[in-house]
């Protein structure tokens, strides 16, 4: 409570302060609240880690490998950790996994774990999963902008439409979790018990189907932003492949990937003209993670690259930037971190020597196969849903 009352008097003082002559004191109260607002930041960050660290201790007394949730992979568990459901939306196709002493107990397992994951909604697996509730548990920094996470689909419309019902569910259930399928070795882990696995693949229209989902939230920011659907939904597929749990270690969150210190910073600050960071949550919430994500975009193309004439060269610095950042774009092209000098030079080119120099010539692989997978999954995406 010190702590915080010291940051309000300390803001307060900076913002209403009248006499000229105060401005060093303005400034040094300010930057005494921007630490504090860090040093609280990064404490979260700290405990956060722990409550990763402590969970994934939980998880190894049953497993060798207590995988969590990554960029493509969505992890969960049950509450005794003996099960768990590896949805892997990169591959299209659900791992599921259960500790149990017998195949009878293994099937009940499976199939419950399967029905789950292919009927669960984004808002209960927030509410219902054991390590987002002890995350929830960790004080949040008071100026931390949060939401609830907002309540979509995962893959009941992959697979059963619109068309999910307790006799629909179990059929799938039992068509696709039997004795003969089920592959067993010994536990390293538990005594007397074996680790029952079972490999299910999703539809091969998985993709498509999980970018429905989004269309109405991408059109209404892509829109607003000034950018192309297909551009959106391209980086959202090459960010995440459409999981909607996705963080990777950086960390950054949901389906385009915004890293809370960056990314996420910057476009709350374009948003809505506050200087704030986000938490997790609020970009597992679909809706925030589009408009931020398209946000970001915008800044990159309208700002950072407004610079360079032509459209489409400026696009494909902008989905190079999206990965690798502008000053890593303009290197590619100067051999210096400075976009004000690499755009005369880059401006002298074609569109087609742009992706050229891009190819060739950025630092790192990641960001060369970032923009070839981009810019082909704009094609397919304009096929789908036009510009």
């Amino acid at each position: 409570m010190y702590k915080l009352s010291i940051l309000i008097l300390s803001l307060y003082a900076f913002i209403h302060a009248s006499d000229s002559t105060d401005f060093p004191q303005q400034m040094q109260d300010f930057s005494l609240y921007k630490q504090s607002q860090q040093d609280q930041f990064q404490a979260y960050k700290q405990a956060q880690m722990k409550a990763y660290d402590a969970y994934k201790k939980e998880l190894s007394a049953f497993w060798d490998d207590p995988k969590l949730s990554s960029k493509e992979n969505w992890l969960s568990y049950s509450k005794d950790h003996k099960t768990r459901c590896d949805v892997d939306f990169k591959n299209e196709e659900i791992i599921i996994q259960t500790v149990a002493s017998s195949a009878k107990d293994a099937q009940l397992n499976l199939k419950i774990a399967l029905a789950k994951a292919v009927s669960i909604d984004t808002k209960t697996l927030q509410e219902i999963d054991p390590l987002e509730q002890k995350l929830s548990k960790i004080p949040k920094p008071f100026d931390l902008e949060d939401a609830p996470v907002n309540k979509k689909p995962i893959l009941s419309t992959v697979i059963f439409d619109n068309n999910l019902t307790k006799d629909t569910l179990k059929k799938y259930v039992e068509k696709k979790i039997s004795t003969p399928k089920m592959v067993v070795v010994e536990s390293n882990k538990v005594k007397e018990s074996k680790v029952y696995t079972i490999a299910v693949k999703l539809p091969s229209d998985t993709m498509l189907k999980r970018s429905k989902i989004y269309l109405n939230d991408v059109t209404k920011y892509a829109k607003k932003e000034g950018l192309p659907k297909s551009l959106v939904f391209a980086i959202m597929h090459s960010e995440s492949s459409f999981n909607p749990r996705a963080k990777s270690h950086i960390p950054a969150y949901g389906l385009m990937q915004i890293v809370p210190r960056t990314a996420g910073r910057d476009t709350y600050k374009y948003l809505y003209k506050k200087d704030k960071l986000v938490s997790g949550n609020y970009l597992y919430n679909s809706k925030n993670n589009i408009q931020m994500g398209s946000a970001y975009l915008h800044i990159l193309y309208y700002r950072y690259l407004r610079k360079i004439d032509n459209p489409k060269s400026r696009l494909y610095c902008a989905i190079a930037a999206y990965n690798t950042g502008s000053a890593n774009v303009a290197y590619a092209f100067i051999k210096r971190k400075n976009m004000g000098m690499a755009a005369p030079i880059i401006n002298k080119l074609t569109p087609t020597q742009v992706y050229g120099m891009l190819i060739r010539n950025l630092q790192y692989d990641e960001p060369k196969h970032y923009l070839k997978k981009v810019s082909k999954r704009m094609a397919l995406y304009t096929e789908v849903y036009g510009d």
